[in-house]
């Protein structure tokens, strides 16, 4: 089939990767988002997916909405069989999911019906579950909504950060949509509706869904820090300043501490929560580059009977 590609991220490369190399498709061109502005002197960078195109020598079409004229029309006069989509960050209009005769797949990241929306990763870590993965689908109007043509499973590691989750979704996820493509070329896969029950949603994390609640057990602090790295990032207050907690782990064996009060060893820092301690890893103050908590906290002296939090 003719393919245009759609993705933005650094997630959706190994998907454009496995695309161009199977030989089986053309990936006729690519659509990502403008270039943004990053790092220190805020100058205009090309995603990492337009960067990919740009190296294979394939068409980058960068609307600033896909619903531009200018965009449907050139989309019209590549007349893509199917257009494959990982974490393109746009809404599709439907002038534009009408184009290709076999519509837009999208490949996200968990099993559908669970999770639909922007943060599938982040919430199924900071739910506590076990199992994940990836699912083609259909796109249409609706918010993640279409049937699903196949799905690869993933477990949830118990240090696993939204990062690291989403590295290995985007390599396993590669190669399902590799084949969900030639399946819907040689007419063997056919997309099944998604059951009406195990519906939830993803919507995006915000900075302040990443606040740490330390009156909260042990667990959800572990997951909402793991589910928030590397972003939003979840954070604290110290001294009226905000503190990212880069890395914590659980602690059962201590019990003796409220919730948010520290106390810190020789190479350790812990926290109190509403069940029991959290030893704090990694940490990374207002401004600063992240380090070890147990220097960050020889740092700033820390005295008997602070706490982080309120």
């Amino acid at each position: 089939m003719k393919l245009v590609f759609a993705g933005t991220p650094e997630v959706a490369v190994p998907a454009l990767d496995v695309l161009i190399a199977s030989g089986r498709h053309e990936v006729a061109a690519v659509v990502t988002r403008p270039d943004a502005p990053a790092g220190r002197g805020r100058r205009l960078v090309a995603s990492p997916v337009a960067e990919r195109a740009e190296e294979a020598g394939i068409e980058v079409l960068k609307p600033a909405k896909p619903r531009d004229p200018e965009f449907l029309e050139r989309l019209r006069e590549i007349a893509p069989d199917c257009c494959p989509v990982v974490a393109y960050g746009a809404l599709l209009p439907r002038a534009a999911l009408d184009i290709p005769a076999h519509g837009w797949v999208n490949l996200h990241f968990s099993l559908l019906p669970a999770w639909r929306g922007a943060a599938p990763v982040q919430h199924s870590i900071m739910a506590g579950d076990e199992i994940t993965g990836a699912s083609t689908f259909l796109i249409e109007e609706g918010l993640d909504s279409g049937p699903v043509y196949g799905t690869v499973t993933e477990e949830i590691r118990p240090t696993d950060t939204s990062g690291d989750l989403l590295t290995r979704l985007a390599f396993a996820g590669s190669g399902l949509l590799a084949a969900t493509m030639d399946g819907i070329e040689d007419g063997t896969l056919k997309a099944v509706p998604q059951p009406s029950e195990g519906i939830t949603l993803a919507p995006k994390i915000t900075v302040e869904d990443a606040r740490v609640d330390w009156a909260t057990p042990a667990l959800r602090v572990d997951r909402v820090v793991r589910g928030c790295t590397p972003a939003p990032g979840a954070w604290t207050v110290f001294r009226g300043e905000r503190l990212k907690l880069v890395q914590a782990t659980p602690v059962p064996e201590r019990t003796d501490l409220a919730p948010g009060r520290l106390a810190v060893g020789k190479n350790s820092v812990h926290v109190g929560t509403g069940s029991y301690a959290v030893e704090l890893r990694w940490v990374q103050a207002q401004g600063k580059k992240p380090m070890r908590a147990a220097d960050w906290a020889r740092g700033v002296r820390i005295a008997e009977g602070e706490t982080l939090g309120a």
